[in-house]
């Protein structure tokens, strides 16, 4: 039998606070990139802590943008409410969107990407402005175009701040960033990537008489191995070595007596800061004429490599894990994208600390109850310590 859901034993009134505005977003079916009333849900909480909020609409995308006081650097907490589709529901062992708690643990899509965190940064700013006086900008950027497009979500707030002539000075992102145990990695700059959609010509025939055809394969594949085999670049101290990795190849009619006419074939480069984009290209297409084919080639990039320098931010959000776990994370660039890449670029010390990423994107995603605890206490405790920084420095 399903276990009920019921709020921890030992939670207190934040915490608690916390596993409810979880559960509440979770029930809220928001696949990108519906929001299904999350922001509205949100919204009300951060006005009745003295939020100006705003609602951002660009296309089908809904986006919220609040922020709390008039002086001092703009700190942003920054998540989003979209979700991936559930997959499977018959491989769920509860409803995807009816929030469980089992053995500890709260399921649901989105539990722990991201509407966990975003719930655990929600209650720690209510509990923080209820007890310290605010000497720097709050803010919250919150998006339902994360997990999809991610075009017209944080991307097109950034422009329309930067249109205004606002700045984002640090920016603190919910994203599951820890690996085995929470606080173990916060990560602190990301990978660009770049999708490559190869389209090889050949001419479709009989296989029984192939110098009556061009076979697009046989033609594709010596200039395939090279571009495997480059050495992009050799990484750095902050990134690993860039890296191509051909994600689907197609061809054929469907039977076994036709050359194809055509190759299709999908790649991506996770890319480090010792190259950029425009290379990536140039040195594919060279490649490719060199190998004498006649091919299509479409790209899209779908966003740069960005590293926060400064230790700064970083240092502030690793002591306050460290003082709450009792643990020193490592600061990473691993993983995927994240909406850190349109942040940066406005000049923002970008760190991204939320929980533990084993279930994200999978069957029965979840997250720990103690964990949706400690990460209140985590937020909580970096705003403090921001609101001390930013007095010692005013």
């Amino acid at each position: 039998m399903q276990a009920p859901l019921a709020r921890p034993d030992t939670a207190c009134a934040i915490m608690s606070a916390t596993f409810e505005l979880a559960a509440e977003l979770i029930r809220l079916p928001s696949v990108t990139p519906r929001d299904a009333g999350c922001q509205r849900l949100l919204r009300a909480r951060l006005e009745a802590s003295g939020f100006v909020c705003e609602t951002m609409q660009f296309g089908a995308v809904t986006n919220l943008w609040a922020t709390n006081g008039d002086t001092g650097p703009l700190l942003v907490l920054a998540g989003h409410t979209d979700v991936v589709p559930p997959g499977p529901t018959a491989q769920w062992h509860s409803d995807p969107f009816e929030p469980t708690v089992r053995d500890g643990r709260l399921y649901g899509r989105g539990a722990a990407d991201m509407k966990g965190a975003v719930a655990a940064m929600v209650t720690a700013a209510e509990g923080f402005l209820a007890t310290n006086r605010l000497n720097f900008k709050l803010g919250f950027l919150i998006t339902s175009d994360e997990e999809g497009a991610a075009v017209d979500g944080t991307a097109k707030v950034v422009r329309e701040l930067q249109r205004r002539g606002e700045k984002i000075d640090y920016c603190l992102v919910g994203e599951p960033s820890c690996a085995e145990r929470l606080g173990d990695t916060v990560k602190i700059g990301r990978r660009g990537s770049i999708n490559g959609l190869l389209t090889v010509k050949g001419l479709q025939g009989h296989v029984a008489y192939p110098h009556k055809s061009v076979n697009p394969i046989h033609k594709a594949l010596p200039a395939l191995n090279r571009l495997v085999d480059v050495e992009w670049d050799r990484g750095n101290a902050s990134f690993p070595p860039t890296s191509l990795q051909i994600s689907n190849i197609s061809a054929g009619a469907g039977v076994d007596n036709v050359i194809p006419g055509a190759l299709e074939l999908k790649f991506n480069l996770r890319y480090s800061t010792e190259i950029d984009a425009g290379r990536i290209r140039a040195t594919v297409t060279q490649l490719l004429d060199e190998a004498e084919l006649e091919y299509d080639l479409r790209w899209h990039e779908s966003g740069r490599p960005f590293v926060t320098e400064s230790e700064e931010f970083s240092d502030l959000v690793a002591a306050g894990i460290e003082r709450e776990l009792g643990i020193s994370p490592e600061r990473s660039t691993s993983g995927g994208t994240s909406d850190g890449r349109f942040i940066a670029p406005m000049g923002a010390q970008v760190v991204e600390f939320g929980p533990c990423n084993e279930s994200i994107h999978r069957v029965n995603e979840n997250v720990e109850l103690d964990d949706l605890d400690a990460l209140c206490r985590i937020y909580r405790r970096i705003l403090v310590s921001f609101g001390q920084l930013n007095s010692v420095s005013g």
